[in-house]
C-alpha cells in the first residue's frame, strides 16, 4: 500500500486519537499506516465510552465504510462492545463498564437527559416545571425523558 493521496491532516487526527488508547492491548498492532484507523477508533472509545457511530465516524474524520468496517473487526476480536440505544449503537471498551453504566452513559450523552441528571444532582427536590424552565424545554419533554431515566433506575420521581 502505498501513500499516495493520503489525507495528512486525517492521519494526523488518527494519530492524535490513537495516542489516547495507547495502553491497550492492541497497540502492538500499530506497526504501519493500515492500522491507523483501528487504532484511533479504540482510543476513541476508551477516551469517549458510549460514542455512536455518527460520532466516531465523524469526530475521526472517517468514511462510513470504513468505521462501519473497523467498528466490526475490533468487536469481533473483543476490543470493544456495543448495545443498542434506541435509534443508535453505543461503544465501550471491552468488559470495562456493567450494563447498568453502559445505560447510563448512554443517557448522560444526551443533552436533555444529561441536564436533568446535572439539575437533579444539585436539587433533588426540583420539580418538573423547574427542570423545564433550567433548560429550556416543555414540561412533557421533561416528563417523558423523567419517565425513561426511571425506567433505566437513573432516578426516582417521587409524586410523578
Amino acid at each position: 500500500m502505498t501513500d499516495e493521496g493520503v489525507d495528512e491532516s486525517k492521519r494526523a487526527t488518527l494519530r492524535r486519537f490513537a495516542a489516547l488508547g495507547a495502553a491497550s492491548p492492541l497497540v502492538r498492532f500499530a506497526q504501519d499506516s493500515e492500522s491507523d484507523a483501528p487504532d484511533a477508533i479504540l482510543g476513541y472509545v476508551t477516551a469517549t465510552p458510549g460514542a455512536h457511530f455518527s460520532k466516531v465516524r465523524d469526530d475521526l474524520k472517517l468514511g462510513t465504510g470504513e468505521t462501519q468496517h473497523h467498528l466490526r473487526r475490533l468487536e469481533g476480536e473483543g476490543a470493544i462492545e456495543s448495545r443498542e440505544d434506541g435509534d443508535y449503537r453505543r461503544f465501550f471498551p471491552a468488559g470495562r463498564f456493567s450494563e447498568f453504566e453502559q445505560v447510563a452513559l448512554g443517557y448522560l450523552r444526551r443533552a436533555t437527559p444529561r441536564g436533568m441528571v446535572v439539575a437533579l444532582l444539585r436539587d433533588p427536590e426540583a420539580t418538573g416545571a423547574d427542570l423545564a424552565a433550567e433548560l429550556g424545554v416543555s414540561r412533557p419533554t421533561v416528563s417523558k425523558h423523567a419517565a425513561r431515566l426511571e425506567e433505566a433506575g437513573l432516578v426516582s420521581r417521587a409524586d410523578g
